[in-house]
Formats: structure tokens, C-alpha cells, sequence
């Protein structure tokens, strides 16, 4: 990891405690909606909006999986939060980072991934990461970029939303 990327963490981990975003890990219906909307819209199995503490990822909102979180040392959404645009991962097997990932290799069978950083409006700090996961390998199409990117615009503004 780059001092760059270091530094980022650390800011984001500050900013996730000033924002109490992990003092209340339970459900949200707020955040529950967008998860919902992007499984159904863009036709995968997982969706999560992912908040990451030093050792693990949280999901603050999460369809189609039972786990509420797991560890950071093989998240993808950890790779997500350090970049400044739309993270893809076409086919998880292909990639040397993930195809020995447990979760690509061992249930729940991920083929396919993309995250986007959710920014704190003040600070400009990645401090959550919007997801969607698929059991098979697939490229997004334009509407689905832009349907993607769209539930991610609203997840930020919702976050951001009194704070």
C-alpha cells in the first residue's frame, strides 16, 4: 500500500468514527432501498453499501448475502474505497488480485464485481463503498453504468443528508 493510500485510510477510518457510522450497524430502510433497486435494475444476486473500519467491512446495507460482515484483508470494496472512479472487475478468476480470493474460489462464488467510493461532502473522503456482485463474469453495458453511478449519486446525498 502507497503512503497515498495509507494516508487516505486513515482519514477515512477519522471521519467514519466522527460520523458514528459504525456506532449503529443494524438495517437501515433508507439504505435498504438502494441495495433492493440495484439488484433488481441491474439483474445481480449481491448488493451491498460496504463500510470499512481497519479490519473489517460492515455492511451498512446488504441483499443477497447472510453475512453482516467480513474481514478487510480480502475485501473488494477495500480496493474500491482508493478509486477515484467506478471499480470493475469483469471476471474475478482473471484477475491476479481475486482468483485466489476465498470468496471467489469458496461460496459465495464471486465472478464479478463493482464498487464505487461514497464521499463525505465535507471532507471529500471515501468513507463507505456501494457495491454490486455476481456469480458469473460480465462487462456493464452504458445503461447500466449510468443506472449504477445513479443509485451511487443517491447513496452519497443520503448519507450526507444532515451531517
Amino acid at each position: 500500500m502507497s503512503n497515498d493510500d495509507q494516508t487516505i485510510e486513515d482519514q477515512s477510518l477519522k471521519r467514519i468514527q466522527e460520523m458514528g457510522l459504525l456506532d449503529n450497524l443494524a438495517p437501515e430502510e433508507r439504505f435498504d432501498q438502494f441495495t433492493k433497486e440495484a439488484v433488481e435494475k441491474l439483474h445481480v444476486p449481491i448488493s451491498t453499501l460496504t463500510i470499512l473500519d481497519s479490519k473489517n467491512e460492515h455492511y451498512k446495507s446488504c441483499q443477497g448475502l447472510n453475512e453482516t460482515e467480513g474481514p478487510r484483508a480480502i475485501s473488494f470494496c477495500a480496493h474500491a474505497l482508493l478509486s477515484k472512479d467506478l471499480f470493475v472487475i469483469s471476471d474475478c478468476l482473471k484477475d491476479p488480485r481475486f482468483a485466489e480470493n476465498p470468496m471467489v474460489i469458496g461460496s459465495p462464488f464471486i465472478r464479478f464485481y463493482a464498487g464505487m467510493a461514497i464521499y463525505d461532502h465535507k471532507t471529500s473522503v471515501p468513507i463507505a463503498v456501494f457495491c454490486i456482485k455476481d456469480r458469473e463474469p460480465r462487462e456493464l453495458d452504458a445503461l447500466e453504468i449510468s443506472t449504477f453511478l445513479d443509485i451511487s449519486n443517491r447513496i452519497e446525498k443520503e448519507i450526507n443528508k444532515g451531517i
